[in-house]
């Protein structure tokens, strides 16, 4: 089987994909048929989507812009639309804008569909003059360049991806942001206890909005989140207690809220927690950010240096791992955090005793967990017992070792911390 797909793809022309036993014609919405053989010779664009995709909306109007730019400048692009609609009436509906496209459930979607390999909606196939594949999903090509990025071949994005590298060498704190200013909810809520007359949300923006002057020379975390994801609210009371770590040590750092919440009332029920500026709910430049930055989901913690420039967008991860230890999240800073932790281990030795049961704790890494012994949470290095689930933080393992060597002669101890210990298995009982 892999050998004949192979032998296709080599073999592949328009025809061969466009083509089936029954059918040699695509269809407009207006009824007209065009034979594919009219393709031939031009750049073709195979568009899998479907109008219950969520990005359908929001793509599909820029990619038919690209079209109509390519075909004022006499450019050969064409789009040809394989909808992977259910109903026959989603797929009238989702077709009205695109020109052209394969019959609603025609008998080649199957084939297309594992011929590509299609993993994510939408896809844009990038078909080129000779009928070989170009590339295999140009949508987000089309998302972030539009116009520019045609014909769609590995030269064009090498040199698309210069210019990038050199917009990434100039960016700003402005450039990024764009323009506008942020809105702070402390602010809002000292002037409700001096003006009563402030009602609404609406004149906080308006009245008390930060210029984008005082974020210049920060290091920024672009927090992009909402309020009704899980992993969002999860990751808040992590950051929360970083921003204020950091902040304590009068280091220039600023967190922006950029909110993907469904209505005002839950931006408004977010942010109330939150310490730090805001875009305020619906401004324009969230999409923009989001397309710049590439987020594709949340929360994501995106961190841009004093230049402005962007440092990492791995930030949410690193705040996770090393809490506010992570400032100022640079690839330099990290391996020093990395070499810390290598040298910390060098003075703990390899195992531990724990007093129950009398058996030994392995020293390991592990990202996050709770130490069993004074109940707090940590990072990095625990001395272990994978059999128990039992973690001690390598202090309380050595102050815990200590008291144990020291109380070897005692005889009928009680069980310490709730632990309930048979042979050498032991598992969480009551606490005493």
């Amino acid at each position: 089987m892999k050998e004949e797909e192979e032998r296709a793809k080599t073999e592949q022309s328009l025809k061969s994909i466009l083509v089936s036993k029954s059918r040699d014609f695509l269809i407009s919405s207006d009824g007209k048929r065009m034979p594919v053989s009219e393709l031939e010779g031009k750049t073709v664009g195979l568009y899998f989507s479907a109008l219950y995709n969520k990005s359908y909306a929001d793509f599909t109007p820029k990619l038919v812009k690209v079209y109509e730019e390519l075909k004022e400048k006499g450019e050969g692009f064409e789009i040809v639309l394989k909808s992977l609609d259910i109903h026959e009436e989603s797929f009238k509906r989702g077709f009205r804008s695109v020109p052209w496209a394969l019959p609603f459930k025609d008998k080649s979607c199957e084939k297309l569909t594992r011929y590509f390999e299609l993993s994510t909606l939408p896809t844009l196939v990038i078909i080129g003059p000779d009928g070989k594949t170009l590339n295999s999903n140009v949508a987000e090509a089309v998302e972030e360049h539009g116009v520019e990025a045609f014909p769609f071949t590995p030269e064009k994005f090498a040199e698309l991806a210069e210019i990038e590298k050199a917009k990434e060498a100039a960016q700003t704190v402005e450039s990024v942001l764009v323009s506008g200013r942020f809105c702070h909810w402390e602010r809002w809520k000292q002037a409700m206890q001096a003006s009563f007359h402030l009602s609404t949300h609406d004149d906080f923006y308006l009245l008390f909005q930060i210029p984008m002057s005082d974020l210049v020379g920060k290091t920024i975390l672009l927090y992009f989140s909402a309020r009704w994801r899980p992993p969002c609210r999860a990751f808040f009371p992590k950051l929360m207690e970083a921003y204020h770590k950091i902040k304590a040590k009068n280091e220039s750092i600023e967190v922006v809220f950029i909110s993907s919440d469904m209505n005002q009332a839950s931006f408004d029920g977010f942010f109330l927690g939150m310490s730090w500026l805001a875009l305020p709910f619906g401004d324009p430049r969230k999409a923009s950010l989001s397309r710049k930055l590439k987020v594709y989901s949340i929360p994501m913690l995106v961190a841009l240096g004093p230049s402005g420039r962007t440092v990492t967008k791995e930030t949410r991860d690193m705040i996770s791992v090393h809490g506010a230890e992570a400032y100022p999240f640079t690839e330099e800073h990290l391996k020093n955090i990395e070499a810390n932790y290598q040298d910390m281990k060098k003075v703990w030795p390899e195992k531990a005793i724990h007093a129950l049961p009398e058996h030994e704790i392995v020293r390991s890494r592990h990202t996050l967990y709770k130490c069993d012994g004074c109940d707090e949470e940590r990072r990095i290095w625990s001395f272990y017992c994978e059999g128990c689930d039992f973690h001690l933080h390598p202090k309380c393992a050595l102050k815990e070792e200590k008291e144990t060597k020291d109380d070897d002669a005692e005889e009928d101890k009680p069980n310490k911390k709730g632990w309930i210990c048979f042979g050498d298995a032991c598992h969480k009982g009551l606490r005493y």
